[in-house]
């Protein structure tokens, strides 16, 4: 986006400031059901592409920057969460957003040092220098949505120089997504919701899904590690074995008390935020 389009951009934008407190994660369920993000811990840059029925998706990702990553998605989830939030608080919300650093690394759990703002800035990067081109929501299949992430972002400051926080404009795929009631959903609810028997995929759907670049064999074995690792929050993942060559990965709704939940969740977001 040349300076002069991202200008006009912004002035015909209100201004919205996050909401404080503690929100209820949302996610716009198209984030969550395809291969938008990297799975790698190292830089990727080999572009996804993704092909199934009428859905085409794909993410390109600049050498110098990479691709954006899953948990670089933590941030989108924290701007979905505040539009809903705002939204169903009868508050006017828009595309430009504003907050401290603060307030979102709290919100993703992440640390909130000197190093931790330079990890979260650096993910604000990806997030803005990875195009995706998509099918999904156009009204005709052979159409394509190209977008980044994020428009642009910026850090504030005053007269003095005094940091006032980070600006950022989300774009218009995104924005629609998380205003329709129907494409949102809190995140521990996506696919499982309270269903007696859960939810499940095989692991060869799920690998194709993902958009990762290890074999399957290697993504089986990631798999397996995550379910005795147990790291969600609400559910209990199990592996069923379906073929002598077929294994599918089962959620279901788990009765661990609210403070096993939650200790889970801080372990998992204390060994995954140096990933940011």
């Amino acid at each position: 986006m040349s300076p002069h389009a991202s200008r006009e951009e912004r002035e015909q934008l209100d201004l919205f400031r996050a909401l404080p407190g503690d929100l209820a994660p949302r996610d716009a369920q198209d984030l969550m059901a395809y291969p938008f993000f990297s799975l790698a811990k190292s830089k990727r840059v080999v572009p996804i592409d993704f092909r199934k029925g009428g859905i085409t998706i794909r993410v390109e990702a600049t050498a110098e920057h990479g691709m954006a990553t899953i948990w670089d998605a933590d941030i989108l989830i924290w701007a979905a969460s505040q539009i809903v939030e705002a939204r169903d608080a009868g508050l006017r919300t828009s595309r430009l957003m504003a907050a401290t650093p603060h307030e979102i690394l709290t919100f993703i759990g992440r640390g909130v040092s000197s190093r931790d703002y330079d990890r979260l800035k650096a993910a604000l990067d990806r997030l803005q220098s990875t195009t995706i081109a998509t099918s999904i929501r156009q009204v005709a299949e052979r159409r394509r949505h190209r977008f980044s992430w994020i428009n642009e972002w910026k850090e504030r400051a005053d007269v003095s120089g005094r940091p006032l926080g980070l600006e950022m404009i989300l774009p218009d795929w995104f924005y629609a997504g998380v205003l329709d009631d129907a494409l949102v959903l809190t995140i521990d609810r996506k696919h499982g919701g309270r269903q007696e028997r859960g939810w499940s995929f095989d692991f060869a759907h799920l690998h194709v899904k993902s958009g990762s670049l290890s074999p399957l064999k290697h993504f089986a074995y990631d798999l397996r590690d995550i379910v005795r690792r147990q790291p969600l929050p609400g559910y209990q993942l199990t592996i069923q074995r379906v073929e002598p060559q077929s294994e599918r990965l089962t959620f279901k709704p788990s009765s661990i008390s609210h403070a096993v939940r939650e200790r889970r969740s801080r372990g998992d977001r204390a060994r995954d935020g140096d990933r940011l």
